[in-house]
């Protein structure tokens, strides 16, 4: 397989709920008006904390400084696994699973973050660039690496970017098992024709800007589940992940998923916000997932991480966690 080291260098941020007010207008700019910016990587997700908005530096430049804007201090570079046209076995396990033993586990071996964000599309594995050396050292044994400059492909090895950054030999600690929340919400992984944008404007700026009206925050059943939404657009692609509650307010017709319709349940990770430094976060799910073949779409925010697996799973993938805490911590 091929690892591919794309080209956008991207922040992750984070805006808070009440300050939402202040970057309407440029969250408006990324998300229609691609010919007024120069950004090609946005996604923006909110969660009943805050919006995580993660963007490339063309991006990053229009929101301003704020107290509402938290901004993660690191350049994040995004990796992208392609199979060479060929699926990778005859397994049926879509999304992060496909990655979780070949990408996700060795880097969590060698103590590298990792900030996972899954779209219809494809996975894309964050990792800083300060890590670069270390994650090509780590995975080139394993991968084919590229980078891509200017619209090409250049094969890459760590000798080519070693920067005294090895892999580091330190043992592997056993990474913390965080507490897990299971939303009643249902899930639904989608895509949209980028031509088609403006006919769902009113609606998306519905859904993202005002969803969280007094009417809505009553204790209606709805209250049971979680706020989420995913929105990105990147290199002219757009994903969106919303419950099928926030899916009816959309034309059924514009909005595409996979022949199956399949529906997915939320494993939201961390009892408290993650952080950023801490390692083998998304391979404490990722790597039980990946050993019971079941697909997994992963997504990291800026206080928590979520992965949505396939609703008929969410009993065995429960189990499976509940097991996992109860196991001894061993190096």
């Amino acid at each position: 397989m091929d690892l591919h080291i794309l080209d956008h260098r991207l922040r992750v941020t984070s805006i808070s709920k009440n300050g939402l007010v202040h970057f309407t207008h440029p969250l408006i700019k990324l998300i229609f008006l691609r010919n007024r910016t120069r950004c090609k990587f946005f996604s923006l997700t909110e969660t009943p904390e805050n919006y995580t908005a993660v963007l490339d530096e063309e991006g990053f430049k229009e929101l301003q400084p704020s107290e509402h804007l938290k901004v993660e201090g690191s350049i994040w570079l995004p990796l992208n696994v392609v199979s060479n046209g060929n699926a990778s076995s005859s397994s049926q396990a879509v999304g992060v699973t496909k990655i979780a033993k070949s990408v996700i586990a060795p880097l969590a071996q060698q103590h590298v973050s990792v900030f996972m964000l899954s779209t219809y599309q494809t996975d894309f594995i964050l990792v800083r660039e300060s890590d670069l050396s270390v994650v090509i050292s780590t995975l080139e044994e394993e991968f084919s690496i590229f980078k891509e400059v200017g619209g090409e492909s250049i094969p890459v090895h760590s000798q080519d970017v070693s920067n005294g950054l090895q892999k580091n030999g330190r043992e592997a600690i056993q990474p913390t098992v965080h507490p897990v929340l299971i939303p009643q919400n249902q899930f639904c992984v989608m895509s949209l024709d980028p031509a088609t944008l403006p006919s769902i404007a009113t609606t998306l700026i519905d859904v993202l800007f005002y969803s969280n009206s007094p009417k809505e925050e009553d204790g209606s059943p709805s209250s049971q589940g979680i706020k989420f939404f995913s929105f990105s657009l990147i290199d002219g692609y757009i994903s969106l992940v919303m419950d099928t509650e926030a899916q009816t307010r959309f034309p059924a017709d514009l909005l595409f998923t996979s022949s199956s319709g399949e529906l997915w349940r939320m494993v939201r990770i961390g009892g408290q916000p993650l952080g950023f430094d801490e390692c083998g976060i998304v391979a404490q799910i990722s790597q039980p997932l990946a050993e019971s073949d079941i697909s997994a779409y992963y997504i990291s925010t800026f206080s928590f991480d979520h992965a949505l697996v396939p609703e008929e799973d969410i009993a065995s993938v429960v189990d499976m966690l509940q097991d996992q805490r109860k196991e001894p911590a061993t190096s």
